[in-house]
């Protein structure tokens, strides 16, 4: 059961915010190269993070150097790949590499089998795979069993769903776990984290933020360990205009939205 609100939760003075991408800060659209974050958005994000000491990551299934190119101008920490890469606020990255023969054979097995399905995309990542299927949503059962042979070929790989895609990742790397990283380091160390996601693979982040008594937000519809939830991207892009307004101005924002940007707390 949920309860609408019209207003954002409460947030602490010192938070730690972490952003999913695709379906958070930017519409999906049919390829994941059409992806746009609006430069406004980028914006609050940038003035965001500065009023919060650089405390902002953005958490994402894509890779680092995908979230860099889609956030240009600005250099925020980043974990991509599900936390498989990881960039801290002094530039340093962590990173989880796939043993050279799994990458290399599954990859070819992968290749071959996605080749018979048309319609279906494989994103190679390094240290992941991606199955594709939004442009042919018949597929999804085939390319599930197909990921599915390939964590039985090799116990060290994961399946992850997600939004119109599958992915194979490290058993050892989860958005959660990434988080929990973020936060043994400054600035986010002794802060309370904020996560915003919509995704499937964005639940162990809600479950490491809700340990912390932190504030996870789900975007989106369907059954979540979120304990807050926004409707859709254009309601996270309200909402990060609100938290930047000087408190003296969030009334009248408030007025002229009439509760656009409404949250709905799980309960």
């Amino acid at each position: 059961m949920t309860a609408s609100l019209t207003l954002p939760p409460e947030h602490p003075t010192n938070s730690a915010y972490f952003f999913d991408l695709d379906g958070t800060l930017a519409e999906i659209k049919p390829h994941p190269d059409l992806v746009v974050v609006p430069q406004a958005i980028l914006q609050l994000l940038h003035r965001l993070a500065t009023q919060n000491a650089g405390a902002l990551a953005l958490i994402s299934g894509r890779s680092m150097a995908e979230l860099d190119a889609l956030t240009t101008p600005y250099r925020f920490p980043l974990a991509g790949v599900h936390g498989a890469e990881r960039r801290d606020i002094n530039g340093q990255t962590h990173i989880v590499h796939l043993p050279a023969v799994v990458e290399r054979e599954a990859g070819a097995l992968l290749h071959a089998a996605l080749a018979t399905l048309p319609g279906t995309t494989l994103e190679t990542k390094g240290m992941a795979f991606a199955l594709h299927y939004r442009q042919a949503p018949e597929h999804e059962a085939a390319l599930l069993a197909l990921a599915e042979r390939i964590t039985h070929i090799w116990p060290q790989l994961a399946l992850q769903p997600g939004k119109c895609v599958v992915e194979i990742k490290s058993q050892d790397t989860n958005k959660g776990d990434a988080i929990a990283a973020f936060m043994q380091e400054a600035p986010f160390v002794g802060r309370t984290p904020v996560f915003v996601g919509d995704d499937l693979t964005d639940e162990t982040g809600f479950v490491v933020v809700n340990r912390a008594g932190g504030i996870s937000v789900k975007v989106g519809s369907g059954e979540t360990q979120a304990t807050w939830r926004l409707a859709a991207v254009r309601n996270v892009w309200h909402w990060l205009e609100q938290i930047n307004c000087p408190q003296q101005e969030q009334e009248a924002t408030n007025d002229r939205r009439g509760g656009y940007e409404s949250f709905s707390r799980s309960i």
